[in-house]
């Protein structure tokens, strides 16, 4: 993942900043709990394509 992308990508839901998770491809915005994923190295940035984060899933 491009460094300077992920420096102007934000959340579509808050605006607020993402967390890039290497392991399992996804950009996470922690306000919201949301996972956005990354297929084939394009960050997908719609609310109806982001995974829920369960409250037991820690987000760092």
């Amino acid at each position: 993942m491009d460094s300077k992308l992920l420096d102007i990508l934000v959340c579509p839901v808050c605006k607020g900043p993402l967390l890039y998770r290497k392991e399992s491809e996804e950009l996470i915005c922690k306000a919201d709990r949301l996972a956005f994923p990354i297929r084939d190295g394009i960050p997908v940035m719609l609310e109806s394509e982001a995974r829920q984060l369960p409250a037991e899933e820690e987000v760092k």
